[in-house]
Parts: structure tokens; C-alpha cells; sequence
């Protein structure tokens, strides 16, 4: 038994040079992208887009929960409290802000409106579409957090000034454009990766305000 053991031990085991010797090629190839060659501070870079993104979701499943709602309903429900103006805001809209299908967007506001969080109300400039704003009762559950938003919010970004801010604000939108077409490329390669709707119901690189 304990001879086996070693066997097993020994085969699994990495010689010095199995364990040093591979090199990884590189994860992009644009000038930008490198430095000195290098694509070490983008490979960083990565790694805290994707720690940033799982605490956005921690934070929005949070504020979600406090309102009896999942995160992705939450971020629906903020977005039209910001988009709705005077007379509401199309699915269309909502669907377009948040990068997602207005099928989704229907699907999940028809729940909201169930559950009094909504109102929808035909568009009288196009009876074939409706208009969504926040209802009565929505509003209070929303007030009754948005010490507690401001307050998660004021944190998770309060090491930027208002120039890194600005930056950040403009790479954001950047990388939304660019990561469409990685989508585009996964799509017709066969995936389904790029299927709008997806990351509301798993997660999302900005969190919503």
C-alpha cells in the first residue's frame, strides 16, 4: 500500500524544471496593451475588473434583498427611476441604458409591476409600446435605502478624484463598446456568450446609481 502511495506520490509530482518552465504567451497583442513587452499590467488589470465586478454583484444583490427584489431587478428599478423624467421611460430605453434585450427588460418589469414596485401606462405617442416609471410604493422602498446606496456608494468609490473619476467613467464606456464586439467574435465562433440579458442575471461591471 504505502509502496503504491509513492507511486502515485512520485507520478503526480513536478520535476524543478516541469514546475519553472512554462512561460505563458501573451494575453493581448496590442502596443498599448504592453509594457515593455510585457502584458503583466494588463493580466493585473484583469484580475481587479473581475474582483470589482463580484463585489458590484455582492453590493446589488444587497440592496436587492433589502427590497425583497433579486439584484438585476434592482438595477431595472433604479435605472427607470433615472431614466422616467416626467412621463416614463420605454422598455426600449431601459433595455438600451443597461446593454440588455427588451425582452428581458419586459419579462422583469412585468414582475415589478405585479408587485406594485412599477407602473406602466400605454405611450400616448406610440400606442404600441408602454411607458414605465416607478410607483408609489415603489418609491417609498426606495427611499427607505437610499441612505444606505449612498452610503456603499460613497465607499466603494471614494478613493477617486473627480479626474480618475472622469477617467474611469470614459474607460467604462470604452470597454462596454469593446467587449460588445469580443461578444460578437465568441457568437460567431458558435457561443452564446454574447445573448443580451446574460450578464443581468449574473453580473454586471458597473453598479447602478
Amino acid at each position: 500500500m504505502r509502496e503504491s502511495r509513492r507511486r502515485a506520490n512520485g507520478a503526480a509530482a513536478a520535476t524543478p524544471s516541469e514546475a519553472g518552465g512554462y512561460i505563458l504567451p501573451p494575453t493581448v497583442s496590442r502596443d498599448v496593451l504592453l509594457e515593455n513587452g510585457s502584458d503583466r499590467r494588463f493580466r493585473s488589470l484583469v484580475a481587479d475588473l473581475f474582483t470589482i465586478s463580484a463585489r458590484m454583484e455582492i453590493v446589488r444583490d444587497h440592496l436587492g434583498r433589502k427590497l425583497g427584489i433579486t439584484g438585476p431587478q434592482y438595477s431595472l428599478i433604479v435605472a427607470i427611476a433615472r431614466l422616467q423624467g416626467a412621463g416614463g421611460v420605454s422598455v426600449g430605453a431601459v433595455a438600451l441604458a443597461l446593454h440588455v434585450s427588451s425582452a428581458f427588460v419586459a419579462t422583469e418589469t412585468g414582475k415589478l409591476v405585479r408587485r406594485r414596485f412599477l407602473a406602466k401606462r400605454t405611450n400616448p405617442l406610440d400606442r404600441r409600446s408602454m411607458l414605465l416609471s416607478i410607483a408609489p410604493a415603489g418609491r417609498l422602498k426606495l427611499d427607505s435605502i437610499s441612505r444606505d446606496i449612498r452610503a456603499i456608494n460613497d465607499l466603494f468609490f471614494g478613493e477617486l478624484d473627480a479626474r480618475s473619476f472622469a477617467a474611469l467613467s470614459s474607460a467604462a464606456a470604452t470597454l462596454v463598446s469593446g467587449s460588445s464586439h469580443a461578444l460578437q467574435r465568441l457568437n460567431g465562433a458558435g457561443g452564446r456568450a454574447g445573448m443580451k440579458g446574460d450578464w443581468m442575471r449574473g453580473q454586471d461591471l458597473l453598479l447602478q446609481e
